[in-house]
């Protein structure tokens, strides 16, 4: 055979394998929350499918409709997915709730904790060293911004690094730069800020529950 014609014919089954493959990356999956305080969008991500499938997995049962958003720290963020919640009275303490069962952690160094991520509550780390997830909670960074000389500090403080990326963003936009890596990130609000922030502004009790439930219904976005 040809020498040119073989590289012709090579690069040719190089170039249709590699469309292929392409072609099956799987779009983010995204998703709804619908509150009385209105909608947001959240992509997840795909670098992190064992909390995209399992998350997915509730949506589509419908298991977090009507639970509440049932803790709420003003510039830090929004808590939800105990199904202990959804039939708690007025003042009753929530938060211990999920499922009997834990998700790895997955860890990505371009995943982290800008405003609008969405992340796995777990258990502190003297229980729970491995730093798994929660079953069923989850989180919304509402966050704060951030000056370089405090980040510094962070740095220091907790042993970690702060790339200059992510440093722009926590400086602009901001977000909870000291909660990177150590809880998993998988995914983010794409629209519906408003909302997060009416929500992250309202009024709590002694334990950080809203004084006015903030139920939530869960759809995914076809």
């Amino acid at each position: 055979m040809n020498k040119l014609f073989y590289l012709v014919v090579l690069v040719f089954f190089i170039s249709c394998s590699a469309s292929k493959k392409a072609g099956k990356i799987k779009s983010e999956q995204k998703v709804m929350i619908t509150t009385d305080y209105g909608t947001m969008v959240l992509k997840l991500y795909n670098k992190t499918p064992l909390h995209r499938d399992n998350f997915i997995k509730l949506v589509k049962e419908h298991f977090y409709d009507s639970l509440l958003f049932h803790r709420v720290i003003k510039d830090f963020m929004i808590q939800g997915g105990d199904p202990e919640s959804k039939h708690a009275k007025p003042g009753e303490i929530v938060g211990d709730g999920s499922l009997k069962y834990t998700i790895p952690a997955e860890f990505d160094t371009s995943l982290f904790h800008k405003k609008g991520a969405l992340a796995a509550a777990r258990e502190a780390d003297d229980n729970n060293p491995q730093k798994r997830s929660s079953s069923t909670q989850f989180y919304i960074v509402e966050g704060k911004t951030f000056t370089n000389a405090e980040m510094d500090k962070m740095e220091e403080k907790l042993h970690i690094k702060i790339p200059e990326n992510h440093r722009q963003i926590y400086r602009t936009t901001g977000g909870t730069p000291f909660l990177d890596m150590s809880y998993t990130v998988f995914g983010e609000v794409i629209s519906g800020f408003d909302v997060l922030d009416k929500i992250n502004h309202l009024q709590t009790d002694e334990n950080n529950r809203p004084l006015q439930n903030v139920r939530m219904k869960i759809s995914l976005v076809k």
